[in-house]
C-alpha cells in the first residue's frame, strides 16, 4: 500500500459524507446499519481515516445514538448552524443544540446554501465563528461558479471566500479548520473536474493560510475536495499533495460507494 503525502504530514485524511435532504430516521438508520457492516469489513482497514457523516437535521440524533450506542468509529456533524447561538430565530439550528447532540463538525457556506439561500460571505463567516464558540469544527466550503472558471479568475475568488470566511479567526482556531473546496462549475454542467483542479486550488488554499498565518498553522488544515467524487477517482484525488480528504454528496447515500471511497489506499498506486 503507497503513503500518501497527506498521512506523511499527519493530516489525517477525512471522508465526509453529506446526505443532503435525502434520509429519513428509518432510511438513515437503514444506511448507517449497512455502512457499519461495510466499514468494519475485515479485508481492509479504515482505522487510517476519519469517517463523518452529516444526516440532515431530522435524522442527526438517530444516526449519533447508533454511532454511540454501537460503538462505531465515525463522528456527526451539522450541514449547516445558525450564526446565532438562541433565540428567536425560528427554522435555524445553533451550534449549541449540535454540540449537545455530540457532533464534531458543521458545514458552513456551503455552495448550495450560497446559491439557494444567499448566504453573503459575512454570514458566512459569523457562522465559522460560532461554529468554535460552541467547539465545534466548521468545514468552510469555497469555490467558483463556471463563469468564474471560464474567466480565468477561479483561484483569486476562492480565496477571496477563504479570507472573509476565515476573517477574524486566531492561529489555534485556525489551525483546526477544515476547507473544503467544491468547483461549483463541475457541477451538473456538463464540465469535469480532475485531481489537478483539486491540486492546484488546494495548494492556492494552503500557501494563502500561511501567508495569513504561518507554515504552522496551514500545514495542520486539513483540505478537503467536493465534486463528483466517487470510489473510482477517489485515490486519484486524495493522493494529491494538498488534499487530505473529500466531501462526498450523492455516493454517500450508498453505504458499498462511500466505503470503498473511504477505503481509497488499497485503490492507490505507489
Amino acid at each position: 500500500m503507497s503513503t500518501s503525502p497527506n498521512t506523511i504530514l499527519d493530516r489525517t485524511p477525512l471522508i465526509a459524507g453529506n446526505w443532503k435532504m435525502n434520509m429519513d430516521h428509518v432510511q438513515g438508520t437503514g444506511l448507517l446499519q449497512q455502512l457499519a457492516v461495510c466499514l468494519t469489513d475485515a479485508e481492509h482497514d479504515y482505522g487510517s481515516v476519519e469517517v463523518a457523516l452529516f444526516p440532515p437535521f431530522t435524522t442527526l440524533s438517530v444516526v449519533r445514538s447508533l454511532i454511540q450506542d454501537d460503538g462505531l468509529n465515525l463522528v456527526c456533524g451539522g450541514q449547516d448552524l445558525s450564526q446565532f447561538d438562541g433565540g428567536a430565530y425560528t427554522g435555524d439550528i445553533s451550534g449549541q443544540l449540535l454540540a449537545r447532540l455530540g457532533c464534531k463538525y458543521a458545514l458552513v457556506g456551503h455552495s448550495e446554501r450560497r446559491t439557494i439561500h444567499g448566504e453573503t460571505d459575512e454570514t458566512v463567516n459569523a457562522k465559522a465563528k460560532a461554529a468554535y464558540r460552541h467547539s465545534l469544527t466548521p468545514v468552510l466550503c469555497v469555490g467558483e461558479g463556471l463563469d468564474i472558471r471560464q474567466a480565468g479568475r477561479h483561484v483569486q475568488h476562492t480565496l477571496t471566500q477563504l479570507r472573509s470566511g476565515i476573517e477574524g479567526l486566531n492561529s489555534d482556531q485556525a489551525a483546526t479548520l477544515v476547507v473544503a473546496y467544491e468547483p461549483v462549475w463541475a457541477i451538473g454542467t456538463g464540465e469535469v473536474a480532475g485531481p489537478e483542479d483539486a491540486q492546484e486550488m488546494c495548494h492556492a488554499i494552503r500557501a494563502e493560510l500561511t501567508r495569513l498565518f504561518d507554515t504552522d498553522v496551514s500545514a495542520q488544515v486539513r483540505l478537503l475536495y467536493g465534486g463528483s467524487v466517487k470510489a473510482s477517482n477517489a485515490a486519484a484525488i486524495m493522493h494529491q499533495t494538498d488534499v487530505d480528504g473529500v466531501l462526498v454528496g450523492g455516493a454517500s447515500l450508498d453505504a458499498t460507494e462511500f466505503a470503498n471511497i473511504a477505503g481509497y489506499e488499497r485503490q492507490a498506486t505507489p
